[in-house]
């Protein structure tokens, strides 16, 4: 970090500091629209839907929408904070920069790639679920295949693992659009039916949608990694802003609609005890065989696993360049350009965390984990603003009543998860 004339500070970049080989700056804001959208849309649709279903009943579209306002607030601090410093390891140096601490730097980091690689590690079960429609083979062989090459795909370049990620979400974004519309325009008339949705004022019916909250909020994780490819990003306080708002309103319109469409055509019941949830939702909606959308649930589910290693990866990166980690996470291979020690790293803690533990508990894990990250850099905001930093020339700014609600709603979600 370097300190400026006016007061302010500057996050260095790799080159800036060392003068070794950087990240190479080749994403564009559509390859940036498409890997928010796909490690957020694999990461919860896919597999959760189910979970959900089974908590919240016919109004889990209702935890869904409430989960999105919840991160619409967070979403705009860190569309700033990315403005103001557009590094790997973003959240870690947002928090550095505001609480001018370097221990709750290295906690924040810490928890962003504790919450990557256990949301990996979540998301590798429930492909593994999807794949057992074509594999008869267990669980526990499935994964760590899944784990291992997703890991080599992840290290293989990040223009290349970002332009397969990208082809992964045209399809499996496809795949949701054919039973939106399957839904809507077919013959179950789900259009007739949203009425149904709606909750009635019962304590019980919101404590339900409550319950559910926690892991919806976990299908909309996925906006905040955009954040760790900034130094890869092209023009990142320009486009990083609309990256990450336009990976939030498609994935909260993605989600509504087709979770409408599986508990008014399937069923809470049904739903709850599936492993592949929308291969139920698919067969019941259109005449194409299940196991179409369960192959597309696969490249889902690949597709975060890949983005979420990529990001992992890069915070660890991040966090060895900034003194807080060993040296060694701070390597960049001269050859893929990417970060291999780090990579391996997040591939072996990822498998171990896979085959020790069920998906749901994972995903309640890394939601409780990113909304402990999501107070700490909402309040980071709030001491930047109330020191008047300046946060320098064509940076997106929202005004401070944005991250004090942030910081509100992630603590009000976090305290009211624990009880429910």
């Amino acid at each position: 970090m370097r300190n400026n004339a006016d007061g302010t500070s500057t996050i260095m970049t790799n080159a800036e500091q060392t003068g070794h080989p950087e990240l190479r700056r080749s994403l564009t804001l559509p390859l940036l629209i498409l890997y928010g959208v796909g490690v957020t849309v694999g990461a919860g649709i896919y597999v959760l839907v189910g979970a959900t279903a089974g908590r919240a009943g016919l109004y889990a579209p209702v935890s869904f929408v409430i989960s999105a306002i919840i991160m619409g607030f967070t979403a705009g601090s860190f569309a700033e904070l990315v403005g103001r410093y557009p590094v790997s390891a973003g959240e870690a140096a947002y928090v550095k920069a505001g609480f001018r601490s370097d221990a709750i730097a290295l906690l924040t980091g810490c928890l962003v790639a504790s919450a990557g690689i256990v949301s990996s590690a979540a998301i590798s079960i429930g492909s593994a679920g999807y794949l057992r429609e074509f594999v008869d083979l267990p669980t526990l062989w499935l994964v760590p295949g899944i784990v291992i090459l997703m890991g080599a795909v992840a290290a293989w370049g990040i223009l290349e693992s970002v332009i397969l990620a990208a082809v992964f979400t045209v399809i499996e974004v496809t795949g949701l659009l054919v039973i939106v519309a399957a839904g809507f325009g077919g013959d179950a008339a789900v259009g007739w039916r949203l009425g149904e949705i709606v909750p009635p004022a019962d304590v019980a019916v919101w404590s339900g949608i409550g319950a559910a909250g926690l892991l919806a909020f976990f299908a909309f994780i996925g906006f905040e990694d955009l954040v760790n490819v900034a130094e890869e990003a092209k023009s990142p306080k320009r486009t990083m802003p609309w990256a990450i708002f336009a990976t939030l309103a498609i994935t909260t319109t993605l989600y509504f609609l087709v979770v409408s469409v599986a508990v008014l055509t399937v069923g809470p019941e049904d739903l709850s005890g599936s492993e592949a949830p929308l291969a139920l939702v698919f067969d019941k909606v259109t005449t194409v065989s299940p196991l179409m959308i369960s192959a597309v649930a696969v490249i889902a589910t690949l597709n975060t696993i890949i983005v979420q290693m990529i990001m992992v990866s890069r915070v660890l990166y991040g966090l060895g360049r900034q003194g807080n980690l060993p040296a060694a996470f701070a390597s960049i291979s001269p050859v893929t350009r990417t970060p291999l020690v780090a990579t391996a790293f997040v591939v072996v803690v990822v498998l171990v965390l896979a085959l020790a533990f069920p998906l749901e508990g994972l995903a309640e894990m890394t939601s409780r984990i990113t909304l402990t990250v999501f107070a700490l850099v909402n309040m980071a905001l709030i001491m930047l603003k109330l020191r008047h930093e300046n946060p320098g020339g064509g940076v997106f700014t929202v005004g401070l009543w944005v991250p004090v609600t942030g910081f509100a709603m992630s603590l009000l979600l976090l305290v009211g998860g624990a009880f429910v």
